[in-house]
């Protein structure tokens, strides 16, 4: 575990208010108020225990109570920058549910701002901004977030995604959102194939031709579906820890991790929402060599391929994928 905690890393699959460090989301608590079962950050860790994917995203919701100015959000993105900085992690493109935030009378654009700002503050380490449409919401809400992004689109903003319910909200509803996002020259990825199968990875990939997949553990089942995906070079973005505590998948040992090697599937490894799930990138390493039987060397080559799915330029993943080799090559070494 130690050699991956030093190792230089990259995450392309982060919820910004998922990685909120329990310390920080303790003082919002106090701030507001608090809360009659959270008297410490410990407190916190213990609730974050999911029965399963809806339970996980009901204490979602109950999370985003305490984040309610902009001040907030510049201070949570500050203190995710900062935790991710202390990991030895180089880079991430990193969601923000924006639209999640609009009943509190909160601009999408400024809450942008303030997430630029906080992230700014924190020297060493790059993140990009993926603005989440959040399909709960519906395709004419995720319109008005496009538009709304759009005029700050140079602070950070490098695409969108699409999180939330995917069983009632289904890809083929967001075909206009991801055709305009595309025409105003942002990337777009979709969180597909968690709380559904293949079904929904193969509607997304058909209906929104997406430039990345989030997920995708349902299309497993498909071999032939894998195979399309790395055909069309579809990066997915694979958070394996994040959907084992959800319970899409059984248990780390069953996690589809080979399928997606043996399909030639380019793909990233991922937290996804670290501190609900209390995982970091070490340990999503360490599963893959401990439970799967990859070795250093495998991982490291994993690692580095997938700066190639970032959505930096070319000049700039040449430079991180420089920088990640020379310093994983001195680890290993050591």
């Amino acid at each position: 575990m130690e050699f991956y905690k030093i190792m230089p890393k990259i995450e392309l699959h982060l919820h910004l208010e998922g990685a909120i460090p329990y310390k920080a989301l303790f003082e919002l608590v106090q701030k507001y108020g608090g809360d009659g079962e959270i008297k410490s950050p410990e407190d916190i860790v213990k609730k974050f225990v999911f029965r399963d994917f809806n339970h996980f995203l009901k204490l979602w919701t109950w999370k985003n109570k305490f984040i309610r100015e902009y001040e907030d959000f510049s201070f949570i993105a500050n203190s995710v920058a900062a935790d991710l900085k202390s990991q030895n992690v180089k880079y991430a493109e990193m969601f923000v549910s924006a639209s999640d935030f609009k009943d509190l009378g909160l601009s999408c654009s400024k809450i942008i701002e303030a997430v630029a700002k906080g992230i700014s503050s924190v020297s060493g380490i790059k993140i990009s901004i993926i603005v989440d449409m959040v399909r709960d919401k519906g395709p004419v809400n995720a319109l008005r977030t496009l538009s709304e992004i759009e005029e700050v689109k140079g602070m950070g903003i490098i695409g969108i995604g699409l999180g939330g319910s995917e069983h009632e909200f289904p890809p083929e509803l967001f075909c206009e959102v991801f055709e305009s996002a595309r025409n105003k020259g942002f990337k777009t990825t979709v969180h597909s194939g968690e709380a559904c199968g293949a079904a929904s990875v193969k509607t997304a990939v058909e209906k929104l031709r997406p430039d990345r997949i989030g997920h995708a553990v349902g299309a497993a089942s498909d071999e032939n579906l894998l195979k399309d995906i790395a055909r069309l070079k579809i990066p997915v973005e694979l958070c394996p820890i994040s959907n084992v505590k959800t319970g899409v998948v059984k248990s780390e040992e069953v996690y589809p991790f080979e399928k997606f090697v043996k399909c030639g599937v380019e793909f990233s490894i991922n937290t996804d929402d670290p501190k609900m799930f209390g995982n970091c990138l070490a340990e999503e390493y360490f599963l893959i060599e401990n439970k799967l039987g990859y070795s250093r060397m495998q991982i490291i080559e994993f690692v580095l391929n997938s700066v190639n799915t970032s959505w930096l330029t070319f000049d700039e993943k040449k430079s991180l994928r420089d920088e990640l080799k020379k310093e994983c090559m001195f680890f290993l070494k050591k």
